[in-house]
């Protein structure tokens, strides 16, 4: 006896093949979806330690050292000359009397000991400025006692810049006071004018220098270049005008 199973219904037949048949991708998403609540697992690379890695750590120690040594240098420089105001110096004076010496005197002192300022390449002989065999003592101009020697201190250095300041600053009101005289001068010499000259005076007068003058070149200039530059100018305007 031959029986006829029922037909599934269209509905369920499209789930069906909607539904995905094969196996979730290697992706984190796909695992997550497959295996939950299990970490995933990275790969780890592999490193070989050859007898490069001592020769790298030990050129890395050897910079360490350098830069250490660079920021020491920076940090604790040698000073020759400390600026202190009298106060200070007198206050210092009577420290070392006391036997108590500062940590910035004591470098000082050590500096001296070791030579100075000669350490530094600084040197009391007068030098040369210019060309080798013609500054003025090769030449027999002056000798080296007649040059003048200059030993400013940093209270000389201030005192001589407020000076030059105030010698500036008087030829500045000088100036200022001249310029403003000869403006009030022009002024009164206008309104003294009558009118028909006053309306003359007030306009500028462009003569010398008009508006249109051809600057300052290098090269001769050009004959008739400037109509053959005003004649285009024209051209063009004119075909501008025709086209409106």
């Amino acid at each position: 006896m031959i029986r006829f199973a029922r037909p599934k219904p269209i509905i369920d037949s499209v789930s069906h093949n909607l539904l995905q048949k094969c196996y979730a991708s290697g992706t984190p998403k796909g695992k997550a979806k497959l295996k939950t609540g299990q970490p995933l697992k990275r790969n780890k690379l592999t490193i070989k330690k050859g007898g490069g890695g001592d020769e790298a750590g030990k050129g890395k120690g050897r910079i360490s050292d350098e830069k250490q040594k660079l920021y020491d240098q920076c940090i604790n420089p040698p000073c020759p000359v400390r600026y202190l105001r009298p106060k200070e110096r007198e206050r210092e004076a009577k420290r070392e009397k006391l036997g108590l010496i500062s940590k910035a005197r004591q470098k000082e002192i050590d500096f001296q000991k070791k030579g100075g300022s000669f350490t530094l390449g600084v040197t009391t002989e007068p030098m040369r400025i210019g060309t080798q065999g013609l500054d003025y003592i090769s030449l027999g101009i002056f000798t080296e006692d007649e040059l003048p020697k200059y030993k400013v201190t940093v209270e000389d250095g201030i005192r001589l810049a407020k000076e030059y300041s105030r010698v500036l600053m008087r030829e500045h009101r000088a100036r200022r006071v001249a310029e403003i005289n000869l403006l009030k001068l022009r002024k009164a010499a206008i309104e003294a004018l009558p009118e028909n000259l006053k309306k003359g005076a007030l306009e500028r007068d462009l003569t010398p220098f008009p508006v249109n003058r051809g600057l300052a070149t290098l090269t001769p200039p050009i004959e008739g270049y400037l109509e053959k530059i005003m004649n285009a100018a024209a051209k063009k305007s004119s075909s501008k005008e025709k086209l409106r």
